[in-house]
């Protein structure tokens, strides 16, 4: 059941994850074993609910409420078992708690679904593949949050079937991330790829290659291969590394991987920003096939 609460302080403790608490805290104080996210306007929301994730609370400006009290019936009817608070306030404290209009609609904060181990993702990946050619993503140390929004949204909507972010990688999750990717980070599966740096990227290599995947940097070198290179679309399991704004992938990762791939490009221009060039070569490598898998059936149920 969703309870609705109107509050008139910003001051009462119940709205700490959205007015006190830092991102690093909604991550290891406020809930230590799971983590708190929040999701920003109801589309984002909508999708989070959608993918089968748990809210912990609602805070939406007093003007709101209507549109949100059909994804509250549906809420109490796929999850009798909850009882959420939706904190309703008038629309000048919710300006003042967000420095702007609230065009978004509304907040909500979120329990942290549990993350696969890769190994384990993979293998949840290439069996929901059901035989066809599979496409993974691999970010390496990519730290702008609006980069890493922007690649979920092109991976969604250009059907890669999954990512996996390298120790250093910015989290997914982070409220930028999710608000630019427009809530598809809880429809394209995702995990991390180890969770220590000094290991990184030779584990997470064997991981790929345990699971059978040929290994792909994104980078200019004597002997990469064009995107449009057809024996690309040929290899079954395809994970293509994208590495960190300005300095690219490491040595060391473009050294372990089984090939190296650039786009083609005109007047000299040598490079694309990660997150335009991660969606070039999403749509040449994946297939032009609608997958609604994921967010019909959610992904983290």
């Amino acid at each position: 059941m969703v309870e609705v609460i109107r509050i008139d302080t910003l001051a009462d403790q119940r709205l700490d994850a959205y007015t006190r608490l830092t991102e690093r805290q909604l991550r290891s104080v406020l809930e230590p074993e799971k983590g708190i996210f929040i999701a920003e306007s109801a589309k984002v929301i909508e999708r989070a609910l959608a993918a089968g994730l748990e809210p912990v609370s609602f805070l939406m400006g007093e003007r709101w409420l209507d549109q949100f009290v059909p994804l509250f019936d549906d809420l109490a009817a796929a999850r009798p078992e909850l009882d959420v608070p939706a904190f309703i306030s008038p629309m000048d404290l919710m300006e003042e708690l967000t420095g702007f209009n609230v065009t978004r609609g509304a907040l909500a904060a979120f329990r942290r679904p549990p993350m696969l181990e890769a190994g384990a993702f993979l293998d949840r990946i290439v069996n929901h593949a059901e035989g066809r050619s599979v496409r993974v993503c691999v970010l390496e140390g990519i730290v702008d949050h609006t980069n890493v929004g922007a690649i979920f949204r092109s991976a969604a909507a250009l059907n890669v079937d999954g990512i996996l972010v390298s120790p250093t990688c910015c989290d997914p999750l982070y409220r930028r991330a999710v608000r630019v990717s427009m809530g598809t980070v809880f429809q394209v599966p995702w995990t991390r790829l180890g969770s220590v740096a000094r290991a990184w990227p030779e584990d997470g290599l064997a991981t790929l290659h345990d699971a059978g995947f040929a290994c792909a940097a994104m980078a200019l070198s004597d002997d990469s291969h064009s995107l449009d290179d057809p024996s690309l679309g040929e290899i079954e399991r395809l994970a293509l590394f994208m590495g960190t704004e300005g300095d690219g992938l490491s040595a060391r990762t473009i050294a372990g991987a089984d090939l190296t791939v650039r786009i083609p490009m005109a007047r000299g221009v040598d490079s694309l920003n990660v997150a335009a060039a991660s969606a070039v070569a999403f749509w040449q490598l994946c297939p032009h096939a609608s997958n609604s898998y994921h967010y019909q059936h959610g992904i983290y149920g």
